[in-house]
């Protein structure tokens, strides 16, 4: 059975963590009503994209 050889220190352990978190959405505010909204997509709450109304509430 492989064990290693030496206790893997407190920085290697942490360093090889770093990368491992969660990602944030890239969140924008929508120009027509200021609500938060994904990037490139149509904004649930007023139903525009790129300042036409494509879904009507």
């Amino acid at each position: 059975m492989a064990v290693p050889f030496r206790r893997t220190s407190k920085t290697a352990k942490r360093q090889r963590r770093t990368h491992f978190k969660l990602a944030v959405p890239g969140m924008v505010a929508c120009p027509s009503c200021g609500e938060l909204k994904l990037s490139h997509h149509v904004c649930k709450a007023c139903g525009t994209y790129k300042g036409k109304e494509v879904v009507s509430k």
